[in-house]
């Protein structure tokens, strides 16, 4: 008897352990086949240069984990980043202020949010659709006050995302910011705790009084802030103002959260998990460039990413459910 209470509290254990963390061990076993696979992956400059590619689709990811978290997702980010970023660039060039750069692409990133999340909140809108919609409204956005023209010579506009402190990065310190932001609201707010009990069973959430509209629509309205702060990182980094720039970047993001964790069906996330997602995907695509992969089968292979992740995560869900089901048939007996 106490040996097979031992081995089920081993198995249990084992189980959490590698529920949780497993995450990590793919990051760190990728980390090392690819330093072997190729010399210049582990390099100051290499790594530097991922951090900073990956910053602008992981500070999208913390957006999208806390929306899926709570049931929904957004397909209009790289839209809005573009959009965002151009309005930025053009208040850049006629204030030369960075302070005034930001709050119009935050502004811009917020009123796209609160868009999506009042069709969404008040006319019952799936998620899907009226983000898709977004994605048109902004980029059509971008192009039309840009008339389909790149915006050159931004001048010091350039140093948010090309710059850094020390030997920091300056888009990686934003992502940290990011990265502790939203894993205090999801860990230590009431806010939080009530997006996982929205994406776990909303009409249970809805019984317990919590405000799911409310909610949702502080959750887009987060979502937007992030992607305001992501469009001037971008522009700035490319050294421009791109109206057709971030294309599918919102599904980088989705791909990080997924594979960080993050349940597609909801109720389930962390930012740590994201964070580690986006590196997974940023080491891959990274390596990918120096084996000189066709970009075409790239796409092949993020896609196929995509589809490994959501089949993980919906059998690990089914897998979760038969043993609870099967503990109630136990207890039962």
């Amino acid at each position: 008897m106490n040996n097979k209470n031992e081995e089920r509290g081993f198995t249990s254990f084992w189980s959490i352990i590698t529920r949780k963390y497993s995450i990590f061990f793919v990051l760190v076993i990728l980390f090392i086949v690819f330093s072997f696979l190729n010399s210049n992956f582990f390099s100051v400059r290499n790594l530097s240069n991922v951090s900073r590619q990956i910053s602008v689709t992981t500070i999208l990811a913390f957006g999208e984990t806390i929306l899926i978290i709570c049931g929904m997702l957004d397909l209009s980010a790289g839209s809005v980043v573009a959009f965002a970023g151009v309005l930025s660039v053009a208040a850049y060039k006629v204030t030369g202020m960075m302070g005034v750069a930001f709050l119009v692409a935050i502004g811009v990133g917020i009123a796209c949010n609160a868009l999506n999340g009042w069709m969404i909140t008040k006319f019952s809108a799936p998620p899907f659709i009226a983000t898709l919609a977004m994605q048109a409204m902004a980029r059509g956005g971008a192009l039309l006050f840009t008339n389909g023209q790149n915006i050159y010579q931004i001048g010091k506009y350039t140093e948010v995302g090309q710059g850094s402190v020390g030997f920091i990065p300056t888009p990686l310190i934003f992502l940290v910011i990011c990265l502790v932001a939203t894993w205090y609201i999801l860990r230590n707010t009431a806010f939080g705790r009530s997006l996982y009990a929205i994406g776990g069973n909303e009409e249970a959430a809805v019984a317990s009084g919590i405000n799911v509209k409310r909610n949702k629509m502080i959750a887009f309205l987060i979502n937007g802030l992030f992607v305001g702060v992501a469009g001037v990182l971008f522009m700035s980094r490319v050294n421009a103002g791109l109206p057709n720039g971030a294309i599918n970047y919102e599904f980088t993001a989705l791909t990080s959260s997924i594979i960080g964790g993050t349940s597609f069906s909801g109720g389930i996330g962390t930012a740590g998990g994201t964070v580690v997602g986006a590196f997974i995907v940023g080491f891959l695509n990274n390596i990918m460039n120096l084996q000189n992969v066709n970009s075409y089968l790239q796409q092949v292979v993020r896609g196929a990413i995509i589809a490994l992740a959501v089949i993980y995560d919906i059998w690990t869900k089914n897998r979760r459910t038969s043993r609870h089901l099967g503990r109630i048939e136990d207890q039962k007996k």
